[in-house]
């Protein structure tokens, strides 16, 4: 996985990381039992306060996408497969009912993102 850091951005740097996460479960490109990298490792690569790393994985494990362990560090958890299956079939559905509304991509994405952060 590949980390990214968008400074311009109005979001804080730790939900970045969050948002990151989930996308690439989203997608498949995280899958449970593997293991994110150290945030120490993530810190220095992205050139970030180790703390801000680590508020991104305290709200991940609050989330429940990782486990904290003691000597494996974060490890996605088994159960993320099955909401992210859910999560795409509902997305699809949505997909579906935007274009028959005659939605542009972009206001389907804008309605999403409303619904998200209320």
């Amino acid at each position: 996985m590949i980390w990214r850091i968008d400074p311009t951005s109005g979001a804080p740097v730790y939900l970045q990381l969050v948002s990151q996460v989930h996308v690439a479960l989203a997608r498949g490109d995280l899958t449970p039992g593997e293991r994110l990298p150290s945030a120490r490792e993530l810190a220095e690569s992205l050139e970030l306060n180790m703390h801000t790393v680590l508020h991104a994985y305290q709200q991940l494990r609050d989330d429940g996408v990782i486990e904290l362990r003691r000597g494996r560090g974060a490890v996605v958890v088994a159960g993320t497969a099955h909401g992210r299956d859910h999560v795409r079939t509902t997305l699809a559905a949505y997909a579906a009912a935007a274009r028959d509304a005659g939605l542009s991509p972009e206001a389907a994405v804008a309605l999403l993102k409303e619904e998200m952060l209320r």
